[in-house]
């Protein structure tokens, strides 16, 4: 009994460390980067509680949706999270030629990468985006865009 309590710190050493990397929230490296957002196109905005959000994109992207086409590669969407009248934080996808190949099949959103990014443009890294990943999976049908109806009915002024 001796032999087997001089192991249990080292059994829950090992243990504790097992569940702390199964709840790790960094922000995994991605190809998604930062648009240069004055170039994107606001076409709706999101109102949840005190948080205000603007959603963008390129004006190719508009068409393609417009069009019944699939959204080009290299295209950006971007969601600017307002509170208290400023930015909070940056939420971005973007699409890119086999990108969804780097994924399990069951994590994968097409070929579209997320990022969510500080108001100063660098990577916010207590953001996990597999939980963007989950979450937009359930709009295959849609380009995995929760606001595409919203570009289908956007009007370029």
């Amino acid at each position: 009994m001796t032999h087997v309590r001089s192991r249990l710190p080292v059994l829950a050493a090992v243990v504790c460390g097992v569940v702390m990397i199964g709840w790790q929230v960094d922000a995994e490296p991605t190809k998604a980067t930062m648009p240069d957002i004055s170039k994107l196109v606001h076409y709706t905005t999101v109102t949840r509680g005190e948080v205000t959000e603007h959603i963008m994109t390129t004006r190719e992207a508009i068409k393609a949706v417009k069009a019944g086409k699939p959204i080009p590669n290299g295209t950006h969407f971007a969601l600017v999270d307002y509170r208290e009248g400023k930015v909070f934080r940056y939420f971005i996808m973007e699409k890119g030629a086999g990108w969804g190949d780097e994924y399990d099949e069951n994590r994968r959103t097409g070929d579209w990468q997320f990022q969510w990014f500080k108001p100063d443009g660098a990577i916010n890294t207590a953001e996990n985006t597999a939980r963007c990943q989950s979450c937009h999976s359930s709009r295959a049908d849609r380009e995995f865009l929760y606001t595409f109806n919203d570009i289908r009915r956007f009007e370029f002024e």
